[in-house]
């Protein structure tokens, strides 16, 4: 069996994603702990049952075609972020500082596809961070969107 060249490898840097988010750990330059509460899937508010959480949904894809038979590929992400804290936009804003910090100082990173060969993300663009404002204390809500490009 020939192994696809430009199979989607949706699943595999969603997987890369929750491995670099879970060194959120608290300690160092972290403001907060989310180690263990990581997910590759993504849960609404009222399904969250541990705080503070990142749950990952993988979006929409696209392809960019170039000379000599290159192909860019663009994948959004959505990381949604809850705590549930008596400041709940403290503790947010804290989270989601730590999960830019991550994925800046990871903008250009590897993962492992299904077939065990290591490939790389060439780029993270954040191209938004909403929160909730406040709305749901002393639960907190954000949500980032990220564009990655492998």
């Amino acid at each position: 069996m020939t192994a696809r060249t430009y199979a989607s490898r949706r699943k595999r840097i969603v997987d890369g994603l929750v491995t670099k988010l879970k060194t959120i750990n608290g300690q160092g330059a972290f403001l907060s702990d989310v180690e263990e509460n990581v997910h590759p899937t993504l849960k609404f508010w009222d399904e969250v049952d541990e705080f503070p959480a990142i749950h990952l949904n993988a979006g929409m894809e696209t392809r960019e075609y170039l000379t000599a038979g290159v192909k860019n590929r663009y994948m959004n992400v959505t990381l949604r972020c809850y705590v549930n804290e008596e400041n709940a936009v403290d503790a947010l804003d804290a989270l989601l500082e730590d999960v830019e910090t991550v994925l800046e100082d990871n903008s250009s990173t590897t993962y492992i596809d299904k077939l065990g060969v290591v490939q790389s993300i060439q780029q993270i663009t954040i191209i938004s961070i909403e929160t909730d404002e406040g709305v749901l204390e002393p639960m907190g809500v954000g949500e980032v969107t990220i564009e990655v490009r492998y």
